[in-house]
Protein backbone atom coordinates (compact mmCIF):
# COMPACT_ATOMS: atom_id res chain seq x y z
CA UNK A 1 0.00 0.00 0.00
CA UNK A 2 2.64 2.00 0.86
CA UNK A 3 4.02 2.00 -2.95
CA UNK A 4 0.68 2.76 -4.46
CA UNK A 5 -0.04 6.16 -1.58
CA UNK A 6 2.88 7.11 -2.91
CA UNK A 7 2.55 7.04 -6.35
CA UNK A 8 -1.17 8.56 -5.54
CA UNK A 9 0.57 11.43 -3.77
CA UNK A 10 2.68 12.59 -6.70
CA UNK A 11 -0.28 12.94 -9.16
CA UNK A 12 -2.54 14.55 -6.65
CA UNK A 13 0.84 16.96 -5.91
CA UNK A 14 0.81 18.03 -8.92
CA UNK A 15 -1.58 20.92 -8.93
CA UNK A 16 -3.80 22.26 -6.48
CA UNK A 17 -6.98 21.66 -7.93
CA UNK A 18 -7.87 18.32 -10.12
CA UNK A 19 -10.06 18.95 -13.50
CA UNK A 20 -13.45 16.38 -12.40
CA UNK A 21 -14.82 15.87 -16.17
CA UNK A 22 -17.84 15.17 -17.81
CA UNK A 23 -17.15 14.26 -21.12
CA UNK A 24 -20.19 13.60 -24.09
CA UNK A 25 -17.23 13.58 -26.94
CA UNK A 26 -14.44 11.61 -27.42
CA UNK A 27 -12.74 14.19 -29.70
CA UNK A 28 -13.32 17.17 -27.34
CA UNK A 29 -11.78 15.18 -24.70
CA UNK A 30 -7.84 15.36 -26.26
CA UNK A 31 -8.79 19.23 -27.10
CA UNK A 32 -9.87 19.53 -23.42
CA UNK A 33 -7.49 17.37 -21.83
CA UNK A 34 -4.39 19.52 -23.71
CA UNK A 35 -5.88 22.62 -22.63
CA UNK A 36 -5.88 21.55 -19.28
CA UNK A 37 -2.52 20.66 -19.29
CA UNK A 38 -1.61 23.57 -21.04
CA UNK A 39 -2.69 25.48 -18.49
CA UNK A 40 -1.02 23.73 -15.57
CA UNK A 41 -3.58 21.33 -14.44
CA UNK A 42 -1.66 18.09 -15.80
CA UNK A 43 -4.01 15.23 -13.41
CA UNK A 44 -7.17 15.03 -14.50
CA UNK A 45 -10.20 12.67 -13.62
CA UNK A 46 -13.13 11.90 -16.22
CA UNK A 47 -15.72 10.52 -14.91
CA UNK A 48 -17.90 7.64 -15.83
CA UNK A 49 -20.75 9.17 -16.30
CA UNK A 50 -21.31 8.76 -19.81
CA UNK A 51 -21.24 6.68 -22.30
CA UNK A 52 -18.24 7.63 -24.24
CA UNK A 53 -16.04 8.02 -20.61
CA UNK A 54 -14.02 5.61 -21.00
CA UNK A 55 -12.78 6.05 -24.62
CA UNK A 56 -12.34 9.46 -23.36
CA UNK A 57 -9.63 8.01 -20.88
CA UNK A 58 -8.07 5.78 -23.09
CA UNK A 59 -7.75 8.76 -26.12
CA UNK A 60 -6.15 11.22 -23.37
CA UNK A 61 -3.77 8.07 -22.15
CA UNK A 62 -2.45 7.44 -25.38
CA UNK A 63 -2.98 11.33 -27.09
CA UNK A 64 -2.20 14.15 -24.53
CA UNK A 65 1.37 14.24 -23.67
CA UNK A 66 2.01 15.53 -19.95
CA UNK A 67 -1.11 14.56 -18.45
CA UNK A 68 -1.90 11.85 -15.76
CA UNK A 69 -5.95 10.85 -16.12
CA UNK A 70 -8.07 9.11 -13.96
CA UNK A 71 -11.26 7.61 -13.78
CA UNK A 72 -14.19 8.59 -11.39
CA UNK A 73 -17.28 7.77 -10.06
CA UNK A 74 -15.85 4.19 -9.95
CA UNK A 75 -18.44 2.19 -8.34
CA UNK A 76 -17.44 -1.81 -8.44
CA UNK A 77 -14.74 -4.38 -9.54
CA UNK A 78 -15.78 -4.14 -12.96
CA UNK A 79 -15.55 -0.59 -13.29
CA UNK A 80 -12.32 -0.63 -11.81
CA UNK A 81 -11.21 -2.82 -14.48
CA UNK A 82 -12.70 -1.40 -17.18
CA UNK A 83 -10.78 2.02 -15.79
CA UNK A 84 -7.42 0.50 -15.52
CA UNK A 85 -7.78 -1.19 -19.17
CA UNK A 86 -8.40 1.80 -20.50
CA UNK A 87 -4.95 3.35 -19.04
CA UNK A 88 -6.06 5.20 -15.86
CA UNK A 89 -3.52 6.14 -14.35
CA UNK A 90 -5.26 6.73 -10.73
CA UNK A 91 -9.05 5.53 -9.71
CA UNK A 92 -11.32 7.51 -7.58
CA UNK A 93 -14.71 6.64 -6.38
CA UNK A 94 -17.42 8.76 -4.16
CA UNK A 95 -17.18 6.34 -1.49
CA UNK A 96 -16.41 2.29 -1.05
CA UNK A 97 -17.14 -1.38 -0.53
CA UNK A 98 -15.09 -3.94 0.21
CA UNK A 99 -15.73 -5.63 -3.61
CA UNK A 100 -13.88 -2.13 -4.66
CA UNK A 101 -11.43 -2.21 -2.11
CA UNK A 102 -10.62 -5.97 -2.89
CA UNK A 103 -10.28 -4.89 -6.84
CA UNK A 104 -8.38 -2.20 -5.60
CA UNK A 105 -5.72 -4.17 -3.48
CA UNK A 106 -4.98 -6.60 -6.30
CA UNK A 107 -4.33 -3.90 -8.70
CA UNK A 108 -0.93 -1.52 -8.58
CA UNK A 109 -3.07 1.49 -10.07
CA UNK A 110 -4.06 3.44 -7.07
CA UNK A 111 -7.72 4.40 -5.67
CA UNK A 112 -8.95 7.53 -3.54
CA UNK A 113 -11.75 6.43 -1.99
CA UNK A 114 -14.48 8.58 -0.85
CA UNK A 115 -15.19 9.15 2.98
CA UNK A 116 -18.05 11.50 4.45
CA UNK A 117 -17.79 10.71 8.27
CA UNK A 118 -15.31 9.89 10.96
CA UNK A 119 -16.19 6.29 11.00
CA UNK A 120 -15.80 5.83 6.94
CA UNK A 121 -12.39 7.14 7.08
CA UNK A 122 -11.96 5.11 10.58
CA UNK A 123 -12.73 2.41 8.38
CA UNK A 124 -10.25 3.39 5.07
CA UNK A 125 -7.38 3.87 7.55
CA UNK A 126 -7.44 0.45 8.97
CA UNK A 127 -7.53 -0.79 5.21
CA UNK A 128 -4.41 1.21 4.85
CA UNK A 129 -5.63 4.44 3.04
CA UNK A 130 -4.28 7.57 3.79
CA UNK A 131 -5.39 9.55 0.85
CA UNK A 132 -9.06 9.97 0.95
CA UNK A 133 -11.51 11.89 -1.21
CA UNK A 134 -13.46 13.67 0.47
CA UNK A 135 -17.11 14.02 -0.70
CA UNK A 136 -19.26 15.61 -1.15
CA UNK A 137 -17.64 18.45 0.47
CA UNK A 138 -19.84 21.32 0.67
CA UNK A 139 -23.33 19.11 1.69
CA UNK A 140 -21.36 17.18 4.47
CA UNK A 141 -20.02 20.05 5.96
CA UNK A 142 -17.50 22.16 3.96
CA UNK A 143 -14.56 23.34 5.13
CA UNK A 144 -15.42 23.96 9.02
CA UNK A 145 -16.35 19.85 9.25
CA UNK A 146 -12.74 19.13 7.32
CA UNK A 147 -10.79 21.08 9.97
CA UNK A 148 -12.22 19.54 12.49
CA UNK A 149 -10.96 16.31 11.21
CA UNK A 150 -7.72 16.97 10.98
CA UNK A 151 -6.99 16.21 14.85
CA UNK A 152 -8.69 13.36 16.24
CA UNK A 153 -7.76 11.89 12.20
CA UNK A 154 -4.20 13.21 11.68
CA UNK A 155 -2.01 11.48 9.42
CA UNK A 156 -5.21 11.58 6.77
CA UNK A 157 -5.02 13.89 3.97
CA UNK A 158 -7.83 14.88 1.79
CA UNK A 159 -8.36 16.10 -2.18
CA UNK A 160 -12.34 17.17 -1.09
CA UNK A 161 -14.75 17.45 -4.02
CA UNK A 162 -18.41 18.47 -4.32
CA UNK A 163 -19.61 21.76 -4.92
CA UNK A 164 -16.29 23.52 -4.81
CA UNK A 165 -15.62 26.47 -6.87
CA UNK A 166 -13.18 29.08 -7.44
CA UNK A 167 -14.71 31.12 -5.00
CA UNK A 168 -14.17 29.12 -1.95
CA UNK A 169 -11.17 26.52 -2.93
CA UNK A 170 -9.05 28.20 -1.10
CA UNK A 171 -10.63 27.80 2.22
CA UNK A 172 -10.10 24.56 1.50
CA UNK A 173 -6.72 24.49 0.43
CA UNK A 174 -5.50 26.46 4.12
CA UNK A 175 -6.43 23.56 5.80
CA UNK A 176 -3.41 21.00 6.74
CA UNK A 177 -4.98 18.02 5.94
CA UNK A 178 -5.83 19.22 2.55
CA UNK A 179 -3.66 18.20 -0.33
CA UNK A 180 -5.93 19.59 -3.68
CA UNK A 181 -9.36 19.70 -4.36
CA UNK A 182 -11.55 18.41 -7.03
CA UNK A 183 -13.32 20.93 -9.35
CA UNK A 184 -15.59 21.21 -12.46
CA UNK A 185 -15.56 25.11 -12.84
CA UNK A 186 -12.33 24.78 -14.90
CA UNK A 187 -14.28 23.54 -17.63
CA UNK A 188 -17.77 24.55 -18.22
CA UNK A 189 -19.95 23.24 -20.46
CA UNK A 190 -20.57 26.22 -22.98
CA UNK A 191 -17.08 26.39 -23.27
CA UNK A 192 -16.57 23.10 -24.14
CA UNK A 193 -19.69 23.12 -26.29
CA UNK A 194 -17.91 26.11 -28.06
CA UNK A 195 -14.49 25.09 -28.23
CA UNK A 196 -12.87 27.62 -26.72
CA UNK A 197 -9.48 26.10 -25.94
CA UNK A 198 -7.85 29.03 -24.98
CA UNK A 199 -10.87 29.89 -22.49
CA UNK A 200 -10.11 26.52 -20.71
CA UNK A 201 -6.43 27.22 -20.13
CA UNK A 202 -6.94 30.57 -18.88
CA UNK A 203 -9.72 29.24 -15.83
CA UNK A 204 -7.10 26.64 -15.47
CA UNK A 205 -4.09 28.72 -14.97
CA UNK A 206 -6.04 30.53 -12.48
CA UNK A 207 -6.59 27.54 -10.72
CA UNK A 208 -3.29 26.11 -10.75
CA UNK A 209 -2.35 29.50 -9.22
CA UNK A 210 -4.07 28.60 -5.78
CA UNK A 211 -1.56 27.04 -3.36
CA UNK A 212 -2.14 24.08 -2.07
Amino acid sequence: MGEKTEKLLSILKLQPVVPVLIVDDVKSAVSLARALVAGGLKAIEITMRTPSALDAVRAVADEVEGAEVGAGTILNAAHWDAAVAAGSKFVVSPGATQELLDAARKSSVPLLPGAATASEVMALREEGYQVLKFFPAEQAGGAAYLKALSSPLAGTVFCPTGGISLKNARDYLSLPNVICVGGSWVAPKELVAAGDWAGITKLASEAAALKA
